[in-house]
């Protein structure tokens, strides 16, 4: 629909605030439902791909000596849960090497099944020292390192998150 002016040019009509608004609603919603599909369909492979750079990251540390900031606490840890049978440097290489193989089959989609498992076992050490020494890492406030082992807890829920699509569950779309 256009106006005449006086000199006989058409002058186009300027749409109603509410058209302009529904207009506004309409693309609102179609971004939303294309991000939806895109977060259904990229959010768990880059979950997956980040937790595995991290497990990467943190186990390979842990192979030179001192450079980790959590060797100590790893060490600890292992020697208690195994009772005293694996300690020191054995508990630390042996954190490394599990923590690089779950690093590289989350990272590499490979043997992912295999590493995910091993995760889940590994899960009962890396959560272990919050109950273990729940006194030293958080007993006069939050230290350092309580909150580098706290920070597991997202590790783990993230963990399920990849665990459970790699199991068969999907994430759709609503939208």
């Amino acid at each position: 629909m256009s106006v005449t002016t006086p000199l006989n040019s058409p002058v186009p009509a300027v749409p109603s605030a509410r058209a302009l608004a529904q207009s506004i609603a309409r693309r609102i919603d179609t971004a939303i439902t294309i991000l939806a599909r895109l977060l259904a369909r990229w959010s768990v492979p880059a979950l997956r791909v980040a937790l595995g750079l991290v497990f990467l990251g943190f186990g390979a540390l842990k192979f030179v000596p001192g450079a980790s900031p959590a060797e100590s606490i790893a060490a600890r840890t292992v020697e208690t849960l195994t009772f005293g049978l694996v300690g020191g440097t054995t508990a630390v290489v042996v954190t490394a090497v599990l923590e690089v193989f779950i690093g590289l089959t989350l990272i590499t989609g490979k043997l992912l099944r295999v590493g995910l498992l091993v995760l889940a076992g590994a899960m009962v050490g890396i959560m272990s020292p919050i109950v273990l020494f729940a006194d030293e890492l958080f007993g006069s406030g939050m230290t350092l390192l309580g909150q580098y082992v706290l920070k597991d807890v997202v590790l783990v829920t993230g963990a399920a998150v990849v665990a459970a699509v790699a199991l068969g569950a999907r994430l759709r779309s609503e939208a």
